[in-house]
């Protein structure tokens, strides 16, 4: 017999609102993308074509974001009993993976070009790069809020952000060559975006592998709290854990407890009550289910190997 809360689910939803601020997002940096590998090609700038590979990439995340807080949206079936709460997780790990790709490709491309230099028409770098920052800018204001609670947003959020200091480079390296024909400096730039790109990139990836894999969050201590709800008087043994962030909102305890006595089901629902109130104060932990035994001969380690 397994019991379940269904009364300590967290929600912070702000759907629309992300949703919205998503598409402008989108069409910014579509706007973006077209301007800056124009006026690459015109100018022959690497680094302004690395700026719009960079913000295309951005294109692509920002769909990718809005497409996965779409699906979050869908009701759970049979066929998916927890509907498409993992979307924006997934979208995460989508992203971060694109930005590492995208900069091994840059790092490449701009030694190869670090090697022979050539002239830039550094006007056209100049402007455009300022419209980048501006573009850029106003979206990562769009998505601040979000990005410091949901995973998703952050993956989105960091693209942009990234893209917009790359931009304020690529202006830099524009003045640069403006003015003291240094050409050099339009690879070397391209080569320091790349690194921060892996940089960004490197973390949210691990982040969202964790997630995926199911791995404990790295907030909870499972053996306190293993420690804690054997305090219990009616509590013989807790055994057999698990503990699995599913998504941003909800973190799931999933545990086989061994009582002293066969109390009743009233009595163990008096008890389930008091563990869901302990973890979700102290851990966030918003979902519970608990299989309660009595003298059942099964493995009594904390974590058992299924």
């Amino acid at each position: 017999m397994s019991h379940s809360n269904g009364h300590n689910h967290k929600h912070h939803h702000h759907n629309d609102l992300r949703g919205r601020n998503l598409i402008i997002s989108i069409f910014l940096n579509i706007a973006i993308t077209v301007a800056q590998v124009v006026g690459g090609l015109i100018s022959g700038s690497l680094s302004l074509l690395s700026d719009a590979l960079h913000n295309f990439s951005d294109v692509l995340s920002l769909i990718i974001s809005y497409i996965a807080n779409k699906l979050t949206k869908k009701r759970a079936s049979i066929k998916k009993t927890f509907g498409y709460k993992r979307a924006e997780i997934l979208a995460a790990f989508i992203n971060a993976t694109t930005l590492i790709v995208i900069a091994v490709l840059l790092i490449v491309e701009a030694i190869e070009r670090f090697q022979n230099p050539q002239a830039i028409e550094s006007n056209l770098v100049i402007w455009l790069s300022l419209i980048a920052i501006l573009g850029n800018g106003f979206s990562v204001l769009l998505l601040k809020k979000d990005s410091e609670a949901n995973m998703n947003m952050k993956s989105a959020y960091l693209h942009l952000i990234t893209d917009m200091m790359a931009s304020v480079a690529v202006l830099i390296g524009g003045l640069l060559m403006k003015y003291f024909q240094m050409f050099w400096v339009d690879s070397f730039l391209t080569f320091l975006i790349a690194l921060y790109l892996v940089w960004m990139g490197y973390d949210l990836l691990k982040n969202s592998i964790k997630v995926l894999m199911l791995f404990t969050p790295d907030s909870i201590p499972i053996q306190k709290i293993v420690d804690e709800i054997n305090m219990f008087e009616a509590i013989k043994n807790v055994h057999h854990v698990h503990v699995w962030q599913l998504n941003e909102e909800e973190i799931h305890l999933e545990a086989h407890i061994d009582f002293n006595n066969n109390i009743t089901l009233s009595e163990f629902d008096i008890i389930l009550h008091e563990i869901e109130d302990l973890v979700f104060n102290k851990y966030d932990i918003n979902h519970v289910n608990i299989q309660p035994e009595f003298g059942k001969d099964d493995a009594k380690e904390v974590i058992v190997q299924d």
